[in-house]
């Protein structure tokens, strides 16, 4: 059984672009996601995610928190790219930039279309109180803030966030 332990943050400025070792450009959907969720009718998201020339399906645990169980799966790129244009309601396309501070990656996902202009780092960890560093552009947590998961931002993007949602996260970082 795999089991993802891995941290959300803000980003208090962009010094962070200056260290990127490289970055792709990801599109996911959801076979399984926001409203099953949201109605109590799955325990688990399905999504089909396309990485330059590479694919999978990921089942991860409908469970807020740090630590979750996931499985990947890789697949035909092929077969992905159908799933993302006939099987899923919408696409959430980003950019993910790589930066390593003191041998620990950090992935930066720059989120385009309706959630252009969030940011958001993730941090992966071998324990949930495993130590991490935190470089000055690492901003506030946001790993318990469930509106922040990539299968809410399909139903809920950032570009809909109400003022308040907006103003509660420019306060925070």
């Amino acid at each position: 059984m795999g089991i993802e332990i891995e941290r959300k943050f803000l980003l208090a400025d962009d010094s962070w672009r200056a260290n990127v070792e490289h970055s792709e450009a990801m599109a996911q959907g959801y076979l399984v996601g926001a409203q099953a969720l949201r109605e109590g009718q799955a325990r688990a998201s399905v999504r089909a995610r396309l990485a330059g020339d590479k694919a999978w399906l990921n089942i991860k645990a409908a469970t807020p928190g740090i630590a979750r169980t996931e499985f990947d799966y890789p697949v035909p790129v092929a077969d992905v790219r159908v799933m993302l244009a006939s099987l899923c309601d919408g696409v959430l396309e980003k950019v993910r930039h790589h930066v390593r501070v003191d041998g620990v990656l950090f992935e930066i996902d720059e989120f385009n279309g309706d959630n252009g202009g969030l940011i958001v780092a993730e941090v992966e960890l071998p324990a949930v109180d495993a130590p991490f560093p935190r470089p000055p552009w690492l901003g506030r947590e946001v790993s318990a803030l469930t509106r922040y998961y990539n299968v809410n931002l399909i139903t809920h993007p950032y570009r809909q966030w109400s003022p308040a949602e907006r103003a509660a996260e420019d306060a925070a970082c």
